[in-house]
């Protein structure tokens, strides 16, 4: 899905997602299952309790703690709180390309780097820390942050706030089609990242190209 479109106004601004871009996912459906199995939880109960609360953790309104409280520690487990966390913070990983394609856009364009995530704190202070995202992201607008998550377009309007620019000189590299869809309807140009080489396209013809 390609929502690109032409622009004849200079692109000054990069929002990035997170999970699926840069990173994986932090905490999504393999990684609790590979937890079910690894702590002998049970998945469907484990599931069910994740989806009834993790929203809430993503806008801020729990901690990790808190969260962990509702979903694993409800009853006495045969694993520590620390191994538990231990795991989750293990489950995230680079995309080294794509991490080097936004660092050599920044260089080159002088651009603004934004990150626009769903994410709770804890994950998100870790893996900024973990992978040093603070060395070419100049500001996160997570909704651990902002008390607001995507689809909420509101989330789009505090980084375009932050930012301080017009949305036409904006693109955002997301892999959710929905959230490119949002974003879009802002007049952000929208990229649905599938894969670096892809991405880069798409970026070659909004003006963001490293060819020589």
């Amino acid at each position: 899905m390609n929502m690109v479109s032409p622009t004849n106004s200079p692109i000054t601004t990069l929002f990035l997602d997170v999970g699926g871009v840069l990173l994986t996912n932090g905490w999504d459906r393999r990684s609790r299952r590979q937890a079910a199995e690894i702590f002998h939880l049970d998945h469907e109960d484990m599931n069910e309790r994740h989806h009834l609360t993790f929203d809430t953790y993503e806008m801020g309104k729990l901690s990790l703690d808190e969260y962990l409280d509702r979903v694993i520690f409800f009853q006495d487990r045969p694993f520590t709180r620390e191994q538990f966390r231990e795991f989750m913070f293990a489950q995230s990983q680079p995309y080294p390309d794509m991490i080097d394609l936004v660092r050599r856009i920044k260089e080159r364009y002088r651009v603004k780097i934004a990150v626009v995530s769903n994410e709770g704190r804890e994950l998100t202070d870790f893996r900024i820390d973990k992978f040093a995202l603070g060395t070419f992201v100049d500001f996160f607008v997570c909704s651990a942050f902002v008390h607001v998550r995507k689809p909420d377009l509101k989330i789009f309007q505090i980084a375009l706030d932050i930012a301080h620019v017009e949305p036409s000189q904006v693109v955002y590299i997301e892999d959710r089609p929905m959230f490119v869809e949002i974003a879009s309807s802002l007049g952000i140009h929208g990229v649905c990242h599938r894969d670096c080489r892809s991405t880069q396209k798409e970026l070659d013809a909004l003006g963001l190209s490293l060819l020589e």
